[in-house]
């Protein structure tokens, strides 16, 4: 038998999945007619914008993900949530931010980038059995048109193309992503399954598959967990908006030095990091991992 609070959890899933797939929908919408205003190109707008190739589509086509991410993972999500909760926002944190948390979350997202490479590499050049060939095929054109866009997207021509991009890919992405996957989804699995690794996988799982790049599958799915992980143990909502934060922000910036010949690192490149580099960066984040639970999960409340 399933308990009123199992039903419960599954209605708000449910209903919370629906509304930030409307909220996507609406978003797209008003940010593509929002984002018209910026194009200065020939032709239909919409047309350019549905094959991506001009520059002259960056800064339109950054507006609207900025206002897609908006409604489609925060705003249609938290208007639903608190419909069926009657709860505030204060209630997905159950212990204060404290300082030494995003100090030692800061490292740790770092030395993973460095140790999740490898899995990166891994996963970018998995081959399948012929049996799936259809699907490798359409996986990787998938892939290459999002990779394609990615590029574009971060060409910056000024700095102020850069800083549209970390606001909405670093700050829009650290703060909405994870109050839709881990605020309200982990928090609700956690409610229906009485299991937290079983929540936090699952809302990993939704959290790369949302994404839609296959060939990027595991590497993003192993960063929520581990985003996953680390509001368990923190209790403080803030803290995986701030990993997800430095993760996204650090792969902007990365990008911006090296267009500027500032850096040698090409995140661009579908090499890992050198193995000792990878080995040594999985020590740390395993060491910290272990530190970060040690040190906030003993007197962390239970987040349901």
């Amino acid at each position: 038998m399933i308990d009123n609070q199992e039903k419960s959890a599954w209605s708000v899933l449910l209903l919370v999945v629906i509304a930030s797939g409307v909220g996507i929908l609406m978003g797209t919408a008003i940010g593509a007619g929002v984002s018209s205003l910026f194009y200065s190109g020939e032709g239909s707008f919409l047309e350019h914008m549905a094959n991506p190739t001009d520059d002259r589509l960056r800064v339109p086509l950054l507006v609207v993900q900025g206002i897609t991410t908006l409604c489609g993972f925060l705003i249609a999500p938290y208007f639903v949530w608190v419909a069926m909760r009657k709860k505030e926002l204060t209630s997905f944190n159950t212990k204060s931010l404290q300082p030494l948390a995003l100090l030692l979350v800061f490292g740790i997202v770092v030395a993973f980038a460095v140790a999740d490479s490898a899995i990166i590499e891994w996963n970018e050049n998995i081959q399948f059995p012929d049996l799936l060939s259809s699907f490798e095929k359409w996986a990787r054109a998938k892939e290459d048109q999002l990779a394609a866009l990615t590029k574009m997207l971060t060409q910056f021509q000024s700095f102020s193309e850069f800083a549209l991009a970390f606001l909405i890919v670093a700050v829009f992405a650290g703060i909405c992503e994870e109050f839709l996957f881990r605020g309200i989804i982990q928090t609700e699995l956690l409610k229906g399954t009485k299991n937290i690794h079983v929540a936090i996988w699952i809302s990993a799982f939704f959290f790369s598959a949302i994404h839609a790049q296959f060939f990027g599958f595991v590497p993003r799915m192993l960063l929520g967990a581990l985003f996953g992980y680390l509001y368990y143990w923190s209790g403080n909502l803030w803290v995986p908006m701030f990993a997800h934060f430095v993760n996204n922000g650090f792969a902007v910036c990365m990008i911006y030095l090296y267009q500027k010949k500032i850096v040698d690192t090409n995140l661009d490149s579908p090499e890992a990091a050198p193995w000792p580099a990878v080995i040594v960066a999985a020590g740390i984040v395993v060491a910290a991992l272990w530190y970060f639970k040690t040190r906030f999960q003993s007197s962390n409340p239970s987040l349901t």
